[in-house]
């Protein structure tokens, strides 16, 4: 029996894809062995020793202290490209609202006395076609904005050195891709931003970089706040060099400002995008703790090794050092196990070891491996926790 504790509320969707005769799911859960979050804030949270995976039913996830988790040896799952289609379409509903002057027009009309014809004018705006977006991250929603806008007639230019080969697959031919930053911002109307927030990205677009932008330009941030310099993009729209920043996530520093178009954080916040990053999670998590699969894993690396129904298998996070594999196989030949198959993945300083045997692994061998140094966390998956 697996014990899942839940923080937020978890779509439905999600929660039914662990059987009930085999799983203890709610926010009272003890004794987890997996945690599901949406948006509650982990750090500071007691991390209790039975926990031994966290998943996070969106993509980013600053809201859990990955770090300590895999210190431990704790894989943290996320679901890249869930929620894609909902962010795309904010994206897009913003490119449209900073180019018409929607807001300002609604709330002209909202409470207008006036002859509206000729107040009008005012808000008179510009068509897509023919202007340029620039997209930084081309991950699953970057992907998918690229080819909403040059949908729309835009052209597109993309920024992303870690570009994927899936993901380039989906990107359409004629988005062009700057060789830096910099290029990219200085060739846009519209600039927006689809990176994660990390040390790296903080404050990615700040003073600097916004000078480099036409004058007029439109920012949006649908990622995270700290992405884009509050201060920064403030001074920007004083100057004119920015028309208007479009963001998902307020700040009391944008109250009564006209150039700021703000959504209280609902990029996600579709049925379809709740059910689709719910299901994944969670069917990522059950792999995980029936069989010590790894997928979409923010800080382990994607390890799938077939399961073997009727055998044993231990799964065994540990540094990427020289001679760990020896040492783990020693130990179990030690023990007079027979390996029958086994899987051996890194990720930077981190590694994913799995081993199938054909008997069971005692409690004096699996604590055996916990002495190893360089081990982080070791379990013993058996004939019955796997379907």
């Amino acid at each position: 029996m697996f014990s899942i504790q839940t923080f937020n509320n978890i779509a439905v969707a999600g929660l039914a894809r662990f059987p009930e005769e085999r799983y203890d799911v709610g926010p009272d859960a003890a004794e987890p062995d997996a945690i599901l979050v949406r948006s509650a804030d982990l750090h500071g949270f007691e991390l209790p020793a039975s926990l031994k995976a966290v998943g996070r039913a969106g993509s980013g996830t600053n809201n859990i202290p990955v770090a300590a988790l895999t210190a431990r040896g704790i894989p943290v799952f996320n679901a890249p490209g869930a929620n894609a289609n909902a962010v795309k379409e904010l994206v897009v509903a913003g490119i449209l609202i900073a180019a018409r002057n929607l807001t300002a027009a609604w709330d002209f009309a909202r409470t207008a006395d006036a002859d509206i014809e000729s107040a009008k004018k005012r808000f008179a705006g510009f068509e897509l076609p023919g202007r340029t977006l620039g997209v930084i991250g081309l991950g699953a929603i970057g992907v998918e904005v690229c080819n909403a806008a040059h949908a729309l007639g835009m052209r597109v230019i993309g920024f992303d050195p870690k570009l994927t080969v899936q993901r380039a697959w989906q990107l359409s031919a004629s988005v062009e891709q700057a060789r830096s930053l910099e290029e990219l911002l200085g060739r846009c109307d519209f600039v927006s931003v689809h990176v994660p927030l990390t040390d790296q990205t903080r404050d990615l677009l700040d003073a600097p970089r916004l000078a480099y932008l036409r004058r007029g330009a439109v920012v949006l941030n649908m990622a995270r706040g700290g992405i884009v310099n509050t201060e920064a993009v403030l001074d920007a729209l004083a100057s004119g060099r920015v028309h208007a920043y479009v963001t998902d996530f307020p700040d009391a520093r944008f109250s009564g400002h006209a150039g700021i178009i703000a959504f209280p954080h609902l990029g996600a916040s579709t049925l379809e995008a709740e059910e689709n990053c719910a299901v994944q999670v969670a069917d990522t998590v059950r792999e995980f703790l029936e069989h010590g699969v790894l997928r979409h894993s923010v800080n382990f690396p994607d390890a799938d090794l077939a399961a073997v129904t009727d055998g044993w298998r231990i799964a065994i996070a540990n540094a990427n050092v020289p001679n760990m594999v020896g040492q783990i196989t020693a130990t179990l030949g030690s023990s007079g196990l027979n390996i029958i198959d086994m899987l051996n993945r890194s990720r930077g300083d981190v590694a994913w070891t799995v081993v199938d045997l054909d008997s069971e692994v005692d409690a004096q061998t699996l604590a055996a491996i916990h002495t190893i140094n360089g081990v982080l966390s070791a379990r013993v998956i058996g004939p019955g926790d796997s379907s």
